[in-house]
């Protein structure tokens, strides 16, 4: 069973160019460390709620938009193991200049349960 680890996260809406730019970097390293796939979507459908929403969760900004997102491993500890060497990659910390609040996104890994349909429609 795959792995995949999930973020949800609010980004500038002034800063998607360079968000994408910067998921398109690191997907190279992630795919180096055996990531088999990654998913950015940007919100454009991601309604407020009164108890709990997606906005509420990332404390989401008048002027920023809901990311989520998600990368597939082949098995968990293939992605810890790719986590810990990550964090030790030079061009990893190239990277510190994020185009979002890291303080604000969430992340978790998810061992898949059940599949239906394609797994990445393209």
């Amino acid at each position: 069973m795959s792995y995949v680890t999930g973020f949800l996260l609010a980004v500038p809406a002034a800063n998607k160019a360079v968000y994408r730019e910067m998921a398109e970097t690191a997907w190279r390293i992630f795919e180096e460390h055996g990531c088999l796939g990654m998913q950015e979507n940007w919100g454009v459908d991601v309604p407020d709620g009164k108890v709990t929403s997606f906005p509420m969760a990332v404390k989401r900004k008048d002027d920023e938009v809901v990311v989520f997102s998600w990368m597939i491993w082949p098995d968990k500890k293939t992605c810890e193991t790719a986590w810990e060497a990550m964090m030790n990659d030079p061009r990893m910390a190239e990277m510190k200049d994020m185009p979002f609040d890291g303080m604000r996104m969430m992340w978790g890994g998810f061992e898949e349960l059940a599949r239906f349909g394609a797994a990445v429609p393209a």
